[in-house]
């Protein structure tokens, strides 16, 4: 069992920053594949980074590439993502998923292969 929390989100406008943090405890010794996700009213959730606990692997969304960065710090637990040039359509919840005893690889952006969810973040960016 994995218990993630959020924290971070909030309102900003267009071209600011945010930094995203998620905390993760309970079982975290494994490997583990750290994702961020986000769900706009009305959209499909969909996958925005994700991180490999133990190379520090990263992948991410195109249309995220060179804005927003994932990072993690295993002493912590905790992963973050770092939300740069915010964009209004950047408005959505932001949730962390774990995949335990699992790499991240060409699946990383399947929701559905991750076990555990945090209960989100709310991002709002205004132009």
């Amino acid at each position: 069992q994995v218990q993630l929390v959020e924290s971070g989100g909030g309102s900003v406008q267009a071209g600011g920053s945010l930094r995203l943090s998620c905390a993760a405890s309970g079982d975290t010794y494994g490997s583990r594949c750290m994702g961020w996700f986000r769900q706009a009213p009305g959209k499909e959730r969909e996958g925005v980074a994700s991180v490999y606990s133990i190379t520090g692997s990263t992948y991410y969304a195109d249309s995220e590439k060179g804005r927003f960065t994932i990072s993690q710090d295993n002493a912590k637990n905790t992963v973050y993502l770092q939300m740069n040039s915010l964009k209004p359509e950047d408005t959505a919840m932001y949730y962390c998923a774990a995949r335990l005893y699992s790499g991240c690889g060409g699946s990383w952006s399947r929701s559905w292969e991750y076990n555990y969810w945090g209960q989100g973040t709310q991002v709002t960016v205004s132009s």
